[in-house]
């Protein structure tokens, strides 16, 4: 497949809404083709638009979502790895269950892991200049003892973040990572009063809760190459929560 005048070809996971739909809306608008890819198809999504269903902890779906995209475009240019999972209850690590640990090492660590894996052996074949992005959280660092399985899954993914930044550097393949705070979305809507009460009280610098496009402004200045010097970048997303204040 000619794909000399093909534009860039982005894969976003979990783009059926919050901060991947953001982030896949705010791609195809910087002039990317957007493959949104999530177990569900958004709503209201353009029939311009491509879609093609996948969940992320299965090998068959991640190898399936790969091999769709580049029968149709023959490419990919940025891989956004935004899909991951919270805890289906919050518990005290002195309780978490064997079952919810496993489900979040599952789907956010393991199957973020091999998505970098199979994407970057694809960009390395193309052999020009290409971009992964991994949504992490400002829980790779940041104690929260009723989730820590959840705190545990991202620290790991900032790890692999570093592990294929200095992995893919030498065939001009970008990786970054971003960190976001509290954003209001699903993941955060039941806390959505307890955040607002700390981030009034001061938990933030920024006094107001972060929105998806915060993100996916992130993302943009990223994908559109001005940070291709900086990979390994961790990039915060959190009104300044990062910040060691007194």
């Amino acid at each position: 497949m000619d794909t000399k005048n093909t534009p860039d070809i982005a894969v976003v996971t979990g783009a059926s809404r919050g901060i991947g739909r953001s982030i896949a809306e705010n791609l195809e608008q910087q002039g990317y083709h957007v493959v949104y890819a999530a177990r569900t198809k958004p709503e209201g999504l353009r029939a311009e638009s491509t879609f093609i269903p996948c969940d992320i902890s299965i090998a068959e779906d991640r190898q399936r979502l790969l091999d769709e995209t580049i029968t149709r475009f023959g490419k990919v240019d940025l891989l956004v790895n935004n899909a991951g999972v919270a805890p289906l209850k919050r518990l005290d690590i002195l309780e978490t269950t064997q079952e919810s640990f496993q489900r979040l090492m599952n789907i956010n660590l393991e199957a973020n892991f091999f998505m970098c894996q199979l994407f970057a052996n694809q960009m390395i074949s193309q052999n020009s200049p290409c971009r992964i992005i991994n949504i992490a959280s400002i829980s790779s660092y940041t104690s929260s003892v009723n989730r820590g399985e959840y705190c545990i899954s991202k620290a790991g993914l900032s790890m692999v973040t570093q592990l294929f930044a200095d992995r893919l550097a030498e065939y001009d393949i970008g990786v970054f990572e971003i960190r976001p705070g509290v954003i209001l979305t699903d993941m955060t809507a039941g806390v959505q009063e307890k955040y607002g009460r700390l981030i009034n009280d001061g938990l933030t610098p920024t006094k107001r809760f972060g929105q998806p496009q915060d993100v996916a402004n992130a993302v943009i200045a990223i994908a559109d190459g001005r940070f291709d010097f900086s990979t390994g970048q961790v990039f915060n997303v959190d009104g300044g929560f990062h910040i060691r204040r007194l």
